[in-house]
């Protein structure tokens, strides 16, 4: 039991330092300034949910990918749409590499 109360204990000290993170609190503050704005926010998860479907279609073509950034170029140059989806990308790029480097130390294959 202790080394399982050892490993909770190092899994929230990590929590509490991605938390206080720069990337962290940066996506944090600009999520709040998005949700004052309803409809915008339903927009963006909206373009999201577009986004993570193409790209989990294995027989996506080209020209679907080049219809889905021109329908979208306008509404991307938003200010704060665009420091959104960079702020979000850089929060999952962060734990990506995070639980790569987690990975890579077990020797998980």
């Amino acid at each position: 039991m202790k080394l399982e109360e050892d490993l909770d204990q190092a899994v929230e000290s990590m929590i509490i330092a991605i938390k206080g993170s720069k990337v962290y609190r940066k996506y944090m503050a600009v999520l709040a300034t998005v949700k004052q704005q309803p409809e915008l926010k339903r927009q963006i998860d909206e373009y999201r949910r577009k986004n993570f479907e193409m790209q989990s279609d294995k027989d996506i073509a080209f020209e679907r990918i080049e219809q889905f950034e021109r329908e979208y170029a306008d509404f991307r140059e938003n200010t704060l749409v665009s420091d959104f989806l960079a702020a979000e990308l850089a929060l999952c790029r962060m734990i990506q590499q995070i639980n790569l480097h987690v990975t890579e130390e077990l020797n998980f294959e």
